[in-house]
C-alpha cells in the first residue's frame, strides 16, 4: 500500500480542509510523516531498552552485586507500575488538548524532556532509591510521549494502510531496542555514558516529529465537557459493553507477559547459564539477530495483512513462534540455542507488532477518546513490566531456575493466542 496521499488538495500536509480531529481518516499518510513516527519510535525505544537491557543491570552490579537481581527487579517493576498510570494518563491529557500545534504533538515534547531529565538523573543516582525514582521518572516521560504518538496513527491512517504503518511503527520500535543494546555494548561497563547517548537519540528521535507531524486541531466546541467523575471512571472500558476491546486487551498482555518473561533476566541468562565471556555484548548480538528479523517480519506482515485484509491469523500465528522461541531458550541453554532462540522471536514478534496493533486500533470504543483508549492499550504493555519481575524472581531462584521461567514465559504467550478467537468484530 503506498503511503502517499492520494489528494493534491489535502491542505496542510495531509489534512484535509472540512475534516476535524474526531472525522475517521480517509486520505493515506506520506513518507515523511511515517517516518517522522518511526524515529519518534526509535528515540523513545533506546531510552527504555537500553536501560532494561543492559544500563539497569550494571548500575546494580555497581551498588550492589550480590544482590543485583533483586535491584534490578525492584527498580523495573517501580518504573512499570508508573508506565501504568503514565500512558492512560497522557493519552487522555492529549485526547482533550486544543493547542493550536494539535492534540498530540505537545505532549510528545513534555514527555521526552520528563525522559531526557530522568535518563541524565540516573547518570549519577547513587542509591538504588535514587535509581528507582529516576527510572521512574524516564517511565512516565517515555509512556506519556508514546501514549501520544500511538494515538496519531489512528487520528491519521486510515484503516486500509494501518498494517503497513504500523508494520513500520515496529519497525522503529525494534531498531531503537538494536540502538539502545549497541549503546551498551559500546561503553562497556561506563552505564554513565550509555544513559547520555540514551538521552541524546531520545532528543534526536522527537525533533523531527515536532516539525513534520501535523496534528489536527481539535476544536474546543467537541471538547467534552470535564468532570472528575468522568475522568477516572473513564480509565475502566467494560468488556461487557465493548467485548472485543476486552479481549484484544487481554492477548496483549498474555503475549507481552511471556515476552518480558524471556527478556528480563537476559544478561544474568547469558553469564550464568550459557557463561557468555562479555554478556552485555552477547545481549547486543541476540538483540541484532532479533532485530533485522523483527523489521523484516514486521514490514512484511504489516502490507500482508492489509493485502489479504484480516488480522487474527496473523496474530494467532505470530503468538505461537513467540512461545516457540521461549522453549528453545529453555531446553537449549547454549549460545547456539540463544541465537536460535532470539531468531525464531524476531520472526514472531515482528508479525505480531505490526498486526496485532492494526487489529487494535479497529477496536476502539470511540474516536473522541482514542488517546485515552491506546492509553488502556498500552496498560498491556506495561503492567507485564511490573509482573515479570514479580513472577520471574521466584521461579529462577525457587522453582527451578530458566528452565522453569521460559517454560512458563512460552505458556501464558501460547494462552494468548488462543484468545485473540474470541474477538468478533475483525476477521
Amino acid at each position: 500500500m503506498a503511503l502517499e496521499a492520494h489528494s493534491a488538495s489535502a491542505g496542510r500536509g495531509d489534512l484535509v480542509p472540512g475534516t476535524t480531529a474526531l472525522d475517521e481518516p480517509q486520505v493515506n499518510v506520506r513518507v515523511r510523516w511515517t517516518t517522522s513516527v518511526v524515529l519518534v519510535n526509535v528515540g523513545i525505544n533506546a531510552a527504555f531498552f537500553g536501560p532494561i537491557q543492559v544500563l539497569l543491570g550494571q548500575q546494580a552490579i555497581a551498588l550492589d552485586e550480590a544482590n543485583k537481581e533483586a535491584i534490578l527487579a525492584l527498580v523495573t517493576g517501580c518504573g512499570a507500575a508508573v508506565s501504568l498510570v503514565a500512558n492512560p494518563l497522557f493519552g487522555t491529557f492529549s485526547d482533550r488538548t486544543t493547542s493550536r500545534f494539535g492534540r498530540r504533538i505537545p505532549w510528545v515534547l513534555i514527555g521526552a524532556i520528563l525522559g531526557v531529565i530522568g535518563l541524565l538523573g540516573l547518570a549519577g543516582a547513587p542509591t538504588v532509591a535514587a535509581m528507582a525514582a529516576l527510572w521512574c521518572l524516564v517511565q512516565l516521560g517515555c509512556n506519556g510521549a508514546l501514549a501520544a504518538v500511538t494515538a496519531a496513527v489512528p487520528d491519521r491512517v486510515p484503516i486500509r494502510q494501518r498494517g503497513t504503518v504500523g508494520g513500520m511503527a515496529s519497525m522503529g520500535t525494534v531498531l531503537g531496542i538494536l540502538v539502545g543494546a549497541g549503546i551498551a555494548a559500546a561503553v562497556g561497563l561506563d552505564f554513565v555514558v550509555g544513559y547520555w547517548l540514551c538521552a541524546a537519540v531520545l532528543v534526536l528521535g522527537i525533533v523531527p516529529y515536532l516539525f513534520v507531524g501535523e496534528d489536527q486541531r481539535l476544536d474546543p466546541a467537541l471538547r467534552p465537557a470535564f468532570s472528575w467523575r468522568n475522568f477516572f471512571t473513564g480509565f475502566w472500558i467494560s468488556p461487557r459493553k465493548y467485548p472485543d476491546f476486552g479481549w484484544a486487551w487481554l492477548t496483549r498482555f498474555l503475549v507481552n507477559v511471556g515476552n518480558h518473561l524471556v527478556t528480563l533476566y537476559l544478561l544474568f541468562f547469558l553469564r550464568d547459564a550459557v557463561g557468555f565471556a562479555a554478556p552485555e555484548v552477547g545481549v547486543f548480538y541476540l538483540t541484532g539477530v532479533y532485530a533485522v528479523l523483527t523489521l523484516i517480519t514486521a514490514v512484511i506482515g504489516g502490507r500482508w495483512t492489509d493485502r489479504v485484509g484480516k488480522r487474527k491469523p496473523f496474530v494467532i500465528g505470530s503468538s505461537a513462534i513467540i512461545a516457540l522461541a521461549a522453549l528453545i531458550l529453555a531446553f537449549f541453554p547454549t549460545w547456539a540455542g540463544a541465537l536460535t532462540g532470539a531468531a525464531v522471536l524476531g520472526v514472531g514478534y515482528g508479525a505480531y507488532l505490526a498486526v496485532d496493533f492494526a487489529l487494535l486500533t479497529q477496536v476502539l470504543p470511540s474516536a473522541a477518546s482514542r488517546g485515552k483508549d491506546l492509553g488502556v492499550i498500552n496498560v498491556a504493555n506495561s503492567l507485564p513490566q511490573v509482573i515479570a519481575p514479580l513472577v520471574a524472581f521466584p521461579l529462577v531462584y525457587l522453582l527451578g531456575g530458566y528452565v522453569t521461567l521460559y517454560v512458563v514465559a512460552a505458556v501464558i504467550g501460547l494462552l494468548g493466542a488462543v484468545f485473540v478467537v474470541k474477538i468478533k468484530g475483525v476477521d
